[in-house]
């Protein structure tokens, strides 16, 4: 096993598990699991985890591995039942969590051994030289949670609620009281499963009281575009916000996981955040190094100091990103919360997708990159997610080509960690509709496979003997610049921006271009990208004074080679302290430039 370097750039592959290694083609709307097939554990071979790494990866995310609400019948395995009306999709949510304490049958070849088949994975994982991660999902649980398999000690979600009131500090959910649960009045024509009936359905399905659903919403009858599915995780803070717990001092953001811990020994929290402690804990016991947590500012950032600092304890390079959308809120869920990794959605991600799409400007770049200045290595980059549409899709950009640039800069203009989406490399545009949610996504609901996958995965061969030539260029692509991102020095070292200087001074230079530099001690590198899916550019970029009295540079003419494939030879002329290179560059093309 390779160790993956302290200092290294990390690379996380998010896979959508039951997904990755289904070859059935069927892809059946509502289709059952014998009709579409499904992934399993043992779909990660060797061979297949080699070859993800060898993309460039140092974490794999599996998505979707705790087991959640399904309606497949496991009752033979002692799993009840779940009602298709507090289910999406046939395939269940993987963030509808039915038991914190066991892996998703479905991806079990024997469902009994189910957990023992995925501790073999993660050990497949680790012999490959790779993180493992899987999801925490803080904020809610499947409307029928249901633990067997809570372990002596710890106590399953709502057993020692106290039922009639609305609000306890120690109880698990908020509760509706006198009032009985109701599913939503379905709008639009949908009908759970297409409107199939199955055997194992009554539609009885029995909440007394009625809780809060995950979403937040009070009725007793949410409304359809609810998390209608699941129920709400009660962290101690009373229905008008009063929180019952302490709050962290003002200087916590400067304090070291340690001492966070140190904080909350001895404090009396809500039973929830124990809960969760333990589940996390029982994880990482098992070999787990990281989590990824969903919607966690839903969740009171005291908890977080408290459960991640107690995973630190036992892990202190765990690695643990989590989904933050509210920029006010970045520094305080990663310097109070000790968060090491956040969504960069709302700024980067959400600039660099009006660029991709045609009306955006590359002006907007750099400013994000300043503001971020002192958590710029936390803020984890992607341009696609199990959220997110397709870049190929033709409601984001229509081609997978017009990801190149936007990849360039993702994962070069900054220290943070780069995560790409199972299929990315492949351009895969999800045009099947499985049944709940809409083409243009993966689906994560229903049973089916990814047909750009399909091809690559070849048979269970995983070697692309299938895929066409557009799959596998695009692939050799995200290798080379995935690996270049591993092993170049500069990418962990420093950062300027180029681009504002080259829009006042360079004649043909604009904002569907984009420049910057990364340099370190052994490495140079000037880094310019096209966004312009028609038009070639051609300007003499300049670079400015303070960059060459960094980098040292005397007069006189330097070499300059793309990293990427290595065909394209620039020449840098420094004189009296004035840089300019020519460079001319097609549409959707990208350079990296080492200076030599």
């Amino acid at each position: 096993m390779t160790p993956i370097k302290t200092n290294q750039k990390k690379v996380v592959y998010h896979v959508f598990t039951r997904l990755f290694g289904n070859t059935n083609t069927t892809n059946k709307p509502w289709g059952t699991i014998e009709e579409n097939g499904v992934g399993k554990f043992v779909d990660f071979t060797p061979k297949a985890l080699q070859e993800i790494k060898d993309l460039g990866v140092t974490h794999i995310w599996y998505t979707g591995v705790p087991h959640h609400a399904v309606i497949t019948d496991y009752t033979p395995y002692g799993i009840s039942n779940d009602d298709p009306y507090v289910v999406k999709g046939r395939a269940g949510s993987p963030y509808a969590v039915k038991d914190y304490y066991q892996v998703d049958p479905d991806m079990a070849v024997n469902p009994e051994n189910r957990l023992e088949e995925f501790d073999a994975l993660i050990n497949r994982t680790h012999e490959a030289g790779l993180k493992v991660i899987i999801d925490i999902v803080p904020n809610h649980v499947a409307r029928k949670y249901e633990s067997l398999n809570t372990p002596q000690g710890s106590i399953a979600f709502g057993k020692n609620d106290d039922t009639s009131v609305a609000y306890a500090k120690h109880n698990n959910f908020y509760y509706i009281p006198g009032e009985d649960f109701k599913v939503p009045e379905w709008q639009n024509g949908y009908q759970p499963l297409g409107g199939e009936e199955v055997k194992t359905a009554d539609h009885n399905f029995i909440e007394s009281p009625a809780k809060w659903t995950g979403n937040g919403s009070r009725d007793a009858q949410p409304d359809q575009n609810d998390w209608y599915e699941t129920v709400k995780i009660n962290y101690g803070v009373s229905p008008d916000g009063h929180k019952d717990f302490d709050e962290l001092p003002e200087d916590a953001g400067h304090w070291d996981y340690k001492k966070h811990f140190e904080f909350w020994e001895g404090k009396e929290v809500p039973a929830s955040w124990k809960q969760f402690k333990d589940i996390a804990l029982f994880w990482i016991a098992k070999g787990v190094d990281g989590f990824r947590y969903d919607m966690a500012e839903m969740v009171p950032v005291e908890f977080w100091s408290y459960m991640n600092a107690a995973i630190k304890m036992e892990r202190p390079n765990a690695f643990l990103m989590a989904e933050v959308y509210n920029p006010q809120l970045y520094r305080e869920y990663i310097f109070k919360g000790k968060m090491d990794y956040l969504y960069d959605k709302v700024e980067l991600y959400d600039t660099i997708k009006h660029v991709m799409q045609g009306h955006g400007s590359t002006d907007h770049f750099a400013p994000i990159l300043k503001y971020q200045e002192d958590i710029e290595v936390n803020m984890l980059h992607f341009l696609e997610n199990h959220d997110e549409q397709r870049i190929a899709s033709d409601a984001f950009a229509g081609a997978a080509d017009k990801g190149k640039p936007a990849m360039v800069v993702s994962a070069l203009i900054s220290k943070a960690p780069t995560m790409i989406y199972f299929g990315q490399e492949l351009g895969e545009p999800a045009l099947e509709d499985l049944g709940f949610g809409d083409p243009t996504r993966t689906s994560i609901f229903d049973y089916g496979s990814v047909p750009s996958l399909v091809r690559w995965v070849n048979d269970k061969n995983f070697d692309g003997a299938k895929s066409t030539s557009e799959e596998l260029a695009l692939r050799d692509f995200y290798k080379r610049l995935l690996n270049f991102s591993l092993e170049n020095s500069a990418i962990m070292g420093e950062y300027a921006d180029i681009h504002w200087h080259n829009r006042q001074h360079t004649e043909w230079y604009n904002d569907r271009v984009h420049s910057f530099v990364r340099w370190s001690e052994t490495d140079k590198l000037i880094i310019v990208t096209n966004f312009d899916a028609n038009d070639t550019f051609g300007f003499e970029l300049q670079l400015p004074q303070d960059i060459i009295q960094q980098w040292k540079l005397n007069d006189g003419t330097y070499k300059a080679i793309d990293q990427l494939y290595g065909e394209e030879e620039a020449k840098l002329t420094i004189k009296e302290q004035s840089g300019s290179m020519r460079v001319d560059i097609k549409p959707l093309q990208s350079f990296v430039f080492r200076v030599e």
